[in-house]
């Protein structure tokens, strides 16, 4: 088949002469290999202990092998009555020169009739042995190309996996970020809401103190002048004025106070009602009470509106007497 005859003798011997098939497995897998000296090759498929066949016993078993058990028979008749030159295949009639082609016919197509001929198969002139070669060459390249394709294509679904995998999560960490901005944003905003309803309400407080102590100063001008007074009589004036400074003294009745207290160093506001009566103290605990950040001996409490810081001697005493009723906005740190 246009093989190198010492790497026909080479895959022989380093196949134990099993075949064809093995033969042209072991020059095929060694093609680019030097050819190693022959004597150091041992013929390890031979079965140990067993006798070397001559010529008629591997004649016998390769008719054996194509014709079965019970075709030996018939194809030694045929043989008495012609010299049989080559092994032909009934099914397809292709004609081979030995048994060992024959077996690997065989094998490759399932075929399993043969006949003995007389045709006899003209060995390959070096053309031919050239293009089976080349033959062979193109079909083992074909199957290289074939899995070298097959590779590729499961390499890009393998990536187009693992690109979707990466883009899933990617997708799902954007989520969470886009969700905890809207959370922050929301907490932002009913904070800014919160400020500006107590501020409304310390300004409202603010000009109705305003409004009460002009009322006073009016009056009492009036009555140092001699002139009537307008409006209500000195002894009813005297309860509106005192009830006008109620938030900052004790005279207006607030049995209630809401408080809102935040944090110097961020986060949710706290918020609670206490009773007017509450000392500061009492307030100082409740913070403590909502977070470990907080000490009722170390926290600091201010205001902003009016801007105060009170002194640890003010935690002794009301939210009446400090003013802080009915509502107020407390900072801690």
């Amino acid at each position: 088949m246009g093989f190198n005859p010492s790497r026909v003798e080479w895959a022989w011997k380093a196949t134990g002469g099993r075949g064809l098939q093995p033969a042209m497995d072991h020059i095929l897998e060694n093609e680019g290999k030097p050819v190693p000296d022959l004597t150091s090759v041992s013929t390890s498929a031979a079965p140990s202990g067993a006798e070397p066949m001559d010529d008629e016993d591997e004649d016998e078993e390769a008719l054996r092998a194509v014709y079965g058990k019970a075709g030996i028979a018939g194809a030694a008749a045929a043989s008495a009555d012609a010299e049989a030159k080559s092994i032909k295949c009934a099914v397809c009639g292709k004609v081979f020169k030995n048994t060992a082609l024959a077996n690997y016919h065989a094998e490759k197509s399932g075929h399993d009739q043969f006949e003995e001929s007389t045709e006899e198969v003209k060995p390959l002139t070096e053309e031919e042995k050239k293009q089976k070669l080349a033959e062979l060459r193109e079909k083992m390249a074909e199957k290289r190309a074939v899995k070298a394709k097959e590779e590729a294509q499961e390499n890009l679904a393998n990536e187009a996996i693992r690109r979707k995998s990466g883009k899933d999560i990617n997708e799902l960490r954007e989520e969470i970020k886009h969700k905890e901005l809207i959370k922050e944003a929301e907490s932002k905003r009913r904070e800014k809401l919160e400020d500006a309803k107590a501020r409304a309400a310390i300004k409202a407080q603010i000009e109705a103190d305003k409004k009460a102590r002009a009322e006073k100063s009016a009056r009492e001008k009036a009555l140092r002048e001699g002139k009537p007074v307008t409006g209500p009589s000195e002894h009813s004036a005297a309860p509106a004025a005192s009830s006008s400074t109620a938030p900052k003294t004790s005279g207006r009745d607030y049995p209630e106070t809401r408080l809102q207290i935040r944090l110097a160093s961020g986060g949710q506001p706290y918020t609670t009602t206490l009773s007017s009566d509450a000392t500061l103290r009492e307030v100082a605990e409740f913070l403590a009470g909502q977070t470990l950040s907080v000490d009722v001996d170390t926290v600091t409490l201010a205001q902003h509106f009016p801007r105060k810081t009170f002194a640890r001697s003010d935690f002794s005493r009301t939210l009446r007497d400090l003013g802080l009723t009915p509502s107020a906005v407390l900072i801690a740190s």
